[in-house]
């Protein structure tokens, strides 16, 4: 099912996002922003939790998340560690959730309007998958560039 498909893609790219995080030399650089580049790669991290917590850990593994949005490209220097805990525990809330849905939950209409239209809970389980792909490219220009 492509449950199991989407749940070895998440975690191979949460994987990755941590090992990005993890080479930054200077912990600081996390959190620059140069010339053109409009987001840090601490906010763009804090986006994808936001993100993920809001459409996957809130709407089906219903963890009551809040989510502030602004916050997550607002707030600056947060600790390495603290980034890397937030990964792993939306990793653990991917994983544990995506194990519960049957074939029938993945044609389901999701139950926000997240795009321009309704979709499928699968159609935006993909969406939300390549949408961490996006900005984990995005990151490892970034440090990079730095």
């Amino acid at each position: 099912m492509i449950t199991n498909t989407l749940s070895l893609l998440f975690d191979l790219n949460l994987k990755k996002l941590i090992s990005e995080i993890e080479l930054y030399k200077n912990e600081d650089d996390i959190w620059r922003i140069e010339k053109n580049i409009s987001n840090s790669a601490g906010n763009l991290v804090l986006h994808i939790i936001g993100n993920l917590n809001t459409y996957i850990g809130k709407e089906i593994a219903k963890n009551n998340y809040v989510r502030n949005r602004e916050l997550e490209f607002s707030t600056k220097n947060i600790p390495r560690k603290d980034l890397i805990e937030s990964i792993t525990e939306i990793r653990q809330v991917i994983n544990k959730s995506l194990k519960t849905l049957t074939h029938k939950d993945l044609k389901r209409e999701y139950p926000l309007l997240v795009l321009s239209e309704m979709t499928t809970t699968e159609y935006l389980l993909v969406h939300l998958a390549t949408h961490l792909s996006y900005h984990l490219g995005q990151i490892n220009y970034h440090r990079r560039f730095i």
